[in-house]
C-alpha cells in the first residue's frame, strides 16, 4: 500500500504543479481590458490601430511628431517626407 500511496502522491503533486504554473502564466495576461501588442513606431502605421493608442493619436502634436497626419475623412496617414 505504501508504494501505491507514493505514486498517487507524486501524481497529485505533479498535477497541482502544472495547474499552478498555468495559473501564473494566465495572470501575466492581466492587461486591464487593453489589447496587448507593440507600440507605435515613427513613420509607420503597419499593424497600428489608432483607437488603441490614444496617447499618440488623441493629440495632433504627438501624432505629428511621429510623422502622422489625419486626412479630412479622419483616416491616418504617414507624411511623405517621414523617414525612420
Amino acid at each position: 500500500m505504501s508504494r501505491k500511496n507514493t505514486i498517487v502522491g507524486l501524481a497529485v503533486v505533479s498535477v497541482l504543479s502544472i495547474l499552478g504554473a498555468a495559473a501564473m502564466a494566465g495572470n501575466d495576461r492581466d492587461d486591464h481590458g487593453q489589447e496587448r501588442g507593440g507600440g507605435v513606431v515613427p513613420c509607420s502605421l503597419d499593424g497600428v490601430n489608432p483607437a488603441l493608442h490614444p496617447e499618440v493619436f488623441g493629440n495632433a502634436a504627438t501624432a505629428q511628431s511621429f510623422g502622422f497626419f489625419q486626412a479630412p475623412d479622419h483616416s491616418w496617414h504617414v507624411r511623405p517626407d517621414c523617414h525612420r
